[in-house]
């Protein structure tokens, strides 16, 4: 008898070529001082430091993470972003939290957490909170082009933060690749997924500039749809989504990357003998 085999999702060795999953969106759901871009791509808080909640317009397929690159700071504010997943359907809502924390989680089927860089990680049965204290972290995080999370692979590549070109854009772009600027600094990138588990549960991961943070709650109904939930809380003002490949990377992305590897500092792209919106895409994302 074959052995049972677990959910197969995006990014992951053990199943055959998938489709790319829709592009992510907002909701048009969501908190009284957001506002949503024509795109559904970008959210910002137009004023005060609450009611900034956020859902994703679908839910999550397995292994599919809802990126965000914080865009807009506001000082003045104590606390930052704030991100997690709900089994609640946004529409569904008779209206929106204040907060996601704790309104949105005393709801019921919702887990959020403010972004820290080593947060409420959850040791497995049997296993000691100090060897799940903190996450395992390579020399250079890019060395390995995919991000492994349990089953499932992730390029790497967009999950990093990137500063805006620049003379010195060649240096501050190691600072996000190494991870060791705060997590809610500005162009930083921030992720979460579930991995389902063969018990019918699901992990929550949370991902920061390319690193796995760990399980971040355990126990969430795999077989329920999850939407993402994004709060921009406080001193992050906007926010806005980021699109990953999961499968063979496009054509557009290898010319990226080997441009980007061919020059110093982005602003050299601005020399190099190539279409206007090439060189955009290769300065900027």
């Amino acid at each position: 008898m074959a052995a049972a085999s677990g959910p197969v999702g995006l990014g992951d060795p053990r199943g055959p070529a998938r489709s790319e999953p829709p592009p992510t969106r907002f909701h048009q759901v969501h908190g009284a001082n957001i506002r949503v871009d024509p795109s559904g791509t970008r959210a910002t808080r137009v004023e005060s430091f609450a009611h900034g909640v956020c859902f994703s317009r679908e839910p999550l397929a397995p292994g599919q993470v809802f990126l965000v690159e914080i865009e807009e700071k506001e000082l003045g504010w104590c606390g930052h972003l704030r991100l997690g997943l709900t089994a609640l359907d946004p529409a569904s809502l008779a209206a929106v939290p204040e907060f996601s924390l704790p309104d949105l989680v005393s709801l019921g089927h919702s887990w959020v957490f403010a972004i820290t860089r080593h947060h409420n990680r959850v040791p497995r049965e049997g296993q000691a909170y100090a060897e799940s204290a903190a996450p395992s972290r390579p020399q250079a995080l890019l060395v390995e082009p995919y991000l492994r999370i349990e089953q499932f692979r992730i390029p790497r590549d967009r999950l990093v933060g990137r500063s805006r070109p620049g003379l010195y854009s060649h240096l501050l772009d190691q600072l996000y690749e190494q991870n060791v600027l705060p997590p809610t600094a500005r162009r930083s990138r921030l992720g979460v997924l579930f991995c389902p588990r063969e018990d019918g549960t699901a992990d929550m991961h949370i991902v920061i500039n390319g690193e796995d943070m760990g399980p971040s709650a355990r126990g969430l109904p795999a077989a329920q749809p999850l939407y993402a939930v994004v709060d921009v809380f406080a001193s992050t003002k906007s926010v806005r989504l980021v699109q990953l490949e999961y499968g063979l990377p496009s054509l557009q992305t290898l010319c990226r990357l080997v441009i980007q590897k061919s020059v110093v500092h982005r602003l050299a792209i601005d020399g190099l003998h190539l279409p206007k919106g090439l060189k955009n895409f290769c300065k900027y994302e």
